[in-house]
């Protein structure tokens, strides 16, 4: 007779999938929920702001120069800072030193840097002078000649990877148990994908609604961005006091912290060096491989997203108001997409079908729609001459809504099926490809494929700097077919990569 007994589940039916949460450990996981939607939902603002200001000024060609030379650095930079910051202050201090100059940042450039733009900014005579005997150096010139907005564009840049990817990451994962992970990560999630779908419809009322308010599209502007700093500024504060209320209310309680469970290991893991990472994935074909997944992602989306971002400018054509409210618009979206495409069809496709079908949607995808949105720019004359008279049309509108829906369509999918299946790869690799060779794969991967678009991107312009000035051409838009040569042998790389790993699948299986 069989005496063992078996642990109940501690949810049953709907509550079980949809809301795994006990009554008594709301107080710990809404006031986390919350600091993560205020991060995620600044971030969206800031996010679709920076693009505006920069394309709709600089141009679309001036995020590649901003991304590699400037982000990346200053990046680097707040590493340093926040590595002497951990030293001298305690952990929630810390938080209020990195998040105050951030919001006090966003506030002064609303109501003090904007404004005054044109005392601050370098006089167009002098910036059309400059690239007149510079034109190679246009991407470099126009950073310059917008530096206000190359400024907000880099802290802008760098909420996200600070504020989420460390500040509540880490908080997170230092108060959050490890039984409560499972239950609560997966919700953070969701709660993020909330915010995108909430902040996109406040950035259409704030950038477009607004318009009826003022007489001018520039009085109806500066309000916007009022509005916009000013909430940003508000759910800052608001993720500061919530935080602040956790250590007063909720660590102080040993139902929901015990510092005597945080252990502290007696040695400190550390990841591979950039040279040491570079050995650790030529040693073994599979890490390879999935670097080149890795890469290849970032650089086709970037390629996409650049051209994209050029035609909605060429499309809204300076209206700053318009360019926003589409972006809102395109977030809220994303953010529902996401969500419908992950929960009802990513993970029933990663049940039902092989690795290397799961594996292949991602590429496939990006390059069908890459040629289709590539073509509608370069063919332009083409295009609107025989292919779009009849749909009373442009090439222009047809690739700002086409890339809308690719870029759209790629998002969905990569969080619920290129990520899904790029971790699914590590697992027939032994111990050591499993730790050392994936800390390896994301140093040089997630860098290079980051870096790698803009760096195509940006050498491009300066390539043909000379050819876009004396034809009066658009810097991105003249780089678009050779944009496109490398977004397509880029896709075969990749989808070598996946056919690659689907026969080291098969071997280990």
């Amino acid at each position: 007779m069989n005496t063992k007994k078996t642990t109940p589940p501690e949810f049953k039916g709907w509550r079980a999938t949809i809301w795994p949460i006990h009554n008594h450990e709301l107080k710990k996981f809404l006031p986390l929920a919350f600091i993560m939607f205020c991060i995620l939902f600044n971030y969206t603002l800031l996010r679709i702001t920076k693009d505006t200001i920069i394309v709709n000024s600089a141009g679309a060609g001036t995020i590649s120069f901003l991304k590699l030379y400037c982000v990346t650095p200053t990046a680097v930079l707040f590493v340093i800072l926040y590595a002497k910051l951990t030293n001298i202050l305690a952990r929630e201090n810390v938080f209020y030193v990195i998040t105050i100059p951030f919001l006090v940042f966003f506030a002064a450039f609303a109501l003090v840097i904007y404004p005054n733009l044109e005392a601050l900014h370098p006089s167009r005579e002098t910036i059309a002078s400059l690239k007149m005997s510079y034109p190679a150096l246009i991407g470099f010139i126009d950073i310059y000649a917008y530096w206000a907005f190359a400024l907000f564009y880099v802290l802008a840049e760098m909420w996200s990877s600070v504020m989420l990817g460390l500040m509540f990451w880490q908080f997170a994962n230092h108060v959050v148990r490890m039984q409560e992970s499972k239950r609560f990560y997966g919700l953070f999630l969701v709660i993020g994908n909330l915010s995108l779908i909430l902040s996109g419809q406040f950035i259409k009322f704030c950038s477009e609604d607004i318009k009826r308010f003022y007489a001018t599209p520039e009085a109806a502007w500066q309000a916007s961005l009022y509005s916009l700093m000013g909430s940003v500024v508000l759910f800052g504060i608001i993720a500061m006091a919530l935080y602040r209320w956790m250590h007063v209310a909720v660590l102080t309680d040993k139902r929901f912290f015990d510092p005597q469970e945080v252990r502290v290991p007696t040695k400190k893991r550390t990841k591979p060096s950039l040279i040491e990472s570079i050995k650790i994935i030529f040693r073994s074909s599979e890490l390879g491989l999935i670097a080149v997944l890795l890469m290849a992602y970032g650089v086709t989306s970037n390629l996409v997203d650049i051209q994209w971002k050029n035609q909605v400018s060429l499309y809204f054509a300076g209206d700053l108001g318009g360019y926003n409210a589409f972006m809102g618009n395109f977030s809220t979206l994303s953010g529902i997409f996401v969500i419908v495409f992950g929960w009802l069809v990513g993970s029933n496709i990663l049940r039902r079908v092989s690795w290397f079908t799961a594996a292949v949607i991602t590429p496939l995808v990006i390059t069908v729609g890459g040629i289709v949105f590539f073509f509608f720019i370069f063919a332009r004359e083409w295009v609107d001459a025989i292919l779009l008279h009849a749909l009373t049309t442009t090439s222009a509108t047809a690739a700002c809504f086409l890339g809308a829906g690719i870029i759209l369509v790629s998002k969905g999918i990569k969080y619920s099926l290129f990520d899904a299946t790029k971790e699914m790869a590590y697992i027939p690799l032994d111990d050591e490809l499993k730790t050392k060779g994936k800390a390896s794969v994301d140093i040089i991967g997630g860098r290079a494929g980051k870096a790698g678009g803009a760096f195509v991107q940006s050498n491009l312009q300066i390539a043909l700097a000379g050819s876009a000035l004396s034809t009066g051409t658009n810097a991105v838009s003249i780089t678009a077919p050779y944009a496109f040569g490398i977004f397509l042998i880029v896709c075969v790389l990749w989808l070598y990569a996946v056919k690659g790993l689907s026969k080291c699948h098969k071997r280990s299986s």
